[in-house]
């Protein structure tokens, strides 16, 4: 098991797309100027102070959160939220999660009995691996308007931006752009863009040299070993549990079909009784006519009864 676990960390390039490196890098203090350099970049405001709601480090993590969501919250300046998740893969779930998750953060840092007016502006920013939506764009924002009335935005507390990396990947981004540079640091898939991106960007220059020191450290390296093993187990717990499910399903089956047999068995029953109660009170009648010297052939027209059963009850 040690040796398997020591290839996979060789094998495995650890980066900012890794959520569990994304939250420990950006999170860590002293680290408060690449994160305030990446926000600058999507959301165009001057950021003049940042806080750092949960300040972790890799220790923290490996006993805290396995393999949950990780996702970084920040107050800047005035009370803006914001709320910033790496996702690797499509769960399927993201827009509607996205909209508990914020009502909640919204409810969260909400008073009792304050002023509506007053309640925290909160901005999620969700950069994913993969591509949630079927435009060609690479960085989507979020609006609230009227159905009938496209042009006017509805005053709204929260706000979504979407990046897609895959979609950066094929677009002709710009590296004069602050936004580009750090996309192309985080996806970390062209060094050609990462070395431009350097050139433009001292602080992303500064990151790198961070991120490598912080990738290699033995901490990060066991993290993300346990983060696959603890997948692996997810996985294979999962397919035991459809495996079972499918086995139940089949005896459960079983079961209703014998079930099934058994009402459409009293239900032949009752129609071969029906049939069996008509014929008894037909031979009841036959002998009653037999009784009165009624001739056989009369009988017969009468009971439909055979003239070999009419004998026979004679």
């Amino acid at each position: 098991m040690t040796n398997k676990v020591g290839n996979m960390a060789q094998e495995k390039k650890l980066n900012l797309k890794n959520d569990i490196i994304f939250k420990a890098f950006f999170s860590r203090k002293g680290n408060e100027k690449f994160l305030i350099d990446f926000l600058n970049s999507i959301l165009k405001i001057e950021i003049t102070s940042i806080q750092i709601m949960e300040e972790v480090n890799l220790e923290q993590l490996r006993t805290k959160e396995k393999g949950g969501r990780l996702d970084i919250q920040a107050i800047l300046n005035d009370g803006m939220i914001v709320n910033i998740e790496m996702q690797m893969e499509d769960k399927k779930n993201m827009e509607q999660r996205n909209d508990v998750y914020e009502a909640k953060t919204i409810s969260r840092h909400f008073g009792r009995g304050e002023d509506y007016k007053k309640a925290n502006e909160v901005i999620a920013i969700y950069i994913l691996n993969y591509n949630l939506f079927g435009f060609d764009d690479y960085i989507l924002d979020t609006i609230k308007v009227l159905n009938k009335y496209r042009e006017y935005q509805v005053n709204c507390i929260s706000k979504e931006y979407y990046i897609q990396l895959p979609r950066f990947r094929n677009a002709n981004s710009d590296m004069n752009n602050k936004l580009d540079q750090w996309l192309a640091f985080i996806d970390d898939e062209d060094r050609g863009k990462i070395e431009m991106a350097k050139e433009k960007n001292e602080v992303i220059k500064q990151a790198e040299v961070e991120i490598k020191y912080f990738t290699e450290s033995e901490k990060a390296r066991y993290l993300e070993d346990m983060r696959d093993l603890w997948e692996s187990d997810r996985v294979s717990e999962l397919n035991y549990y459809k495996e079972i499910a499918q086995k139940e399903g089949r005896e459960e089956g079983i079961k209703e079909g014998i079930k099934e047999g058994i009402k459409e068995g009293k239900k032949e029953g009752i129609k071969e009784g029906k049939k069996e109660g008509k014929k008894e009170g037909i031979i009841e009648i036959a002998k009653k006519l037999l009784a009165k010297k009624m001739a056989i052939k009369e009988i017969v027209e009468i009971t439909d009864l055979t003239e070999e059963e009419i004998k026979k009850l004679k």
